[in-house]
């Protein structure tokens, strides 16, 4: 039989059909790889922005006529960490006194009352309108340590949630103890917060080893410590004080800054 001759027209439809098949296994193979290529690109964008999310350690300058002190800020107290920032950004304690220094205990400043007070002048009323929530994170391994910084606050007879002052702060020194010396602090810490606090084995080596004020555990908020300058706590803390704890030599912090 002879065999017929395929019509051209019919010829070039069907390369024209390869050549489209052709094309669409290409550009289906380039929808995978942009698939690939877009899904790669929005895992590293959302890792970016996770790490860019991430909270930013809050590190505090204060230079004082002692020397200087760095403080970081625990992200554990977010609500005292971010008064503290919004006050040093508006330069509120700048040019303030360490209003009461008690060797072998703390030092004290953040009264706004201080910064053009008089020698001799009793001080330690003065604050902002309105005091923070309690943040207390013993579980957390945040306590009164040597170095930490902390909030003041109104005694529990007017305070009994032990809200902290606005402005007010204390960074501790306090002292080493033995275990006998512990055994009795804890019975203070019992007939203060009605045995709710009790101080693990990890705080009592820190306060056999580094010291601290162990008293004060649960019942005021920590939320920093000195990060550098802790040679500059010791000298304020050894400094000559009035019978009602202010230096009697003016110890100021001439201004405090994020760095």
């Amino acid at each position: 039989m002879k065999k017929e001759s395929v019509p051209f027209k019919h010829y070039s439809l069907r390369l024209n059909m390869q050549r489209h098949g052709f094309f669409v296994f290409l550009w289906q193979l380039l929808k995978l790889d942009m698939k690939r290529i877009v899904t790669i690109i929005a895992f590293a964008a959302m890792i970016t922005l996770l790490i860019s999310c991430k909270q930013k350690e809050v590190h505090v300058v204060m230079e004082t006529t002692k020397g200087n002190l760095e403080l970081k800020l625990y992200d554990a107290t977010p609500l005292h960490r971010d008064n503290f920032k919004m006050l040093v950004e508006e330069g509120a304690y700048d040019s303030l006194l360490f209003h009461r220094v008690i060797r072998d205990f703390m030092i004290q400043s953040g009264d706004p009352d201080s910064k053009y007070a008089e020698s001799g002048v009793l001080l330690g009323e003065g604050d902002r309108s309105y005091t923070i929530p309690a943040e207390f994170r013993l579980d957390e391994g945040i306590f009164h340590s040597r170095g930490v910084l902390a909030a003041a606050r109104e005694g529990d007879d007017v305070n009994p949630e032990q809200r902290s002052s606005a402005m007010q702060f204390y960074i501790v020194w306090g002292k080493t103890f033995d275990d006998e010396g512990l055994d009795k602090v804890q019975k203070r810490i019992d007939n203060y917060t009605n045995s709710r606090v009790k101080l693990t084995p990890e705080m009592r080596e820190v306060y056999k080893t580094v010291g601290g004020t162990p008293h004060l555990d649960g019942q005021y908020t920590v939320f920093g410590e000195v990060v550098s300058g802790l040679d500059v706590v010791d000298a304020i803390q050894q400094v000559a004080t009035a019978t009602n704890d202010r230096p009697i030599e003016d110890v100021r912090i001439i201004r405090a800054y994020l760095r």
